[in-house]
């Protein structure tokens, strides 16, 4: 998760351990390919390197989306237009975009004014730098400009989507026809038309969200990192007090909605739509 943010790697080696990368996780999938969907490691220290990576990911390896991380490691915002042909190979390829935030980064991150409290900067470094990243995406005019690219921002709670989506629909009222032309609708639109966030197994403050923006939720467990739940995490999810639809619709439809997911789930469908969340 951090090695490719080294913010002066050099192209070449980068592109190479993303290759490496997903090998690796290709060779893993093929355990059991019925319930294991990869998610292919971009290295965007090149941009031909990207989409050259991303179709091998789809078209090669039979990946089902690619991610990269959330925060800036080279300098330029995810809207600056150098990104641009990226943008069109995953629409053209129909592959769905990932942004996988860590506390760890090798460039500068928020939560770096923390350091080296660890305990302080795992509260902000994933959901702030992915609030970052959703906000270049819809208000720097990515997904207006590219309205087929679907995108995920994952493990990073969601409590905060309804706010902060309010916060960009109140800047672009009052200032979206200077700063933001791109955009032809309210930002929270285009996260409704294109975006899906993951909800954490017990995030009992997103509960109002998961009735509301049901659709929009996948979930996740973040195993098997201190902060899972396993093997309790489906479980602590079922418990929460929210109708059977949106628990279904978060568990299941939207995560096989978004990743292209054609079979029904089984009795045991919850560890697959875990699996592909991730």
């Amino acid at each position: 998760m951090s090695v490719l943010t080294l913010p002066n790697i050099e192209p070449r080696l980068a592109a190479a351990i993303a290759r490496a990368y997903n090998k690796w996780l290709f060779d893993f999938c093929q355990l059991d390919r019925t319930r294991l969907i990869g998610a292919g490691m971009l290295s965007v220290h090149d941009i031909k390197d990207a989409i050259d990576e991303a179709r091998r990911a789809k078209e090669e390896l039979g990946f089902r989306a690619v991610f990269l991380r959330s925060n800036i490691v080279n300098g330029k915002n995810w809207y600056d237009p150098e990104y641009d042909p990226l943008w069109d190979a995953l629409e053209q390829l129909d592959l769905p975009l990932g942004f996988h935030e860590a506390t760890g980064s090798r460039s500068r991150q928020t939560a770096d004014w923390f350091d080296p409290n660890f305990a302080i900067r795992i509260i902000y470094s994933q959901p702030f730098e992915q609030m970052l990243g959703l906000g270049a995406f819809i208000c720097g005019g990515v997904l207006a400009r590219h309205p087929k690219l679907k995108v995920a921002i994952l493990e990073a709670n969601c409590s905060w989507v309804p706010w902060l989506l309010w916060r960009m629909d109140e800047s672009y009222e009052r200032q979206g026809d200077v700063f933001m032309r791109d955009l032809t609708m309210a930002p929270s639109e285009y996260f409704k038309r294109q975006c899906v966030v993951s909800v954490e197994p017990d995030e009992v403050t997103a509960l109002p969200l998961m009735e509301d923006l049901g659709s929009h939720l996948v979930f996740s467990t973040d195993y098997p990192h201190i902060d899972s739940r396993y093997p309790e995490a489906v479980d602590a999810f079922l418990r929460l007090p929210i109708s059977d639809d949106p628990k279904r619709r978060i568990l299941w439809d939207n995560c096989a909605r978004f990743y292209s997911v054609d079979v029904e789930p089984e009795s045991t469908s919850a560890g697959s739509s875990e699996r592909s969340a991730r």
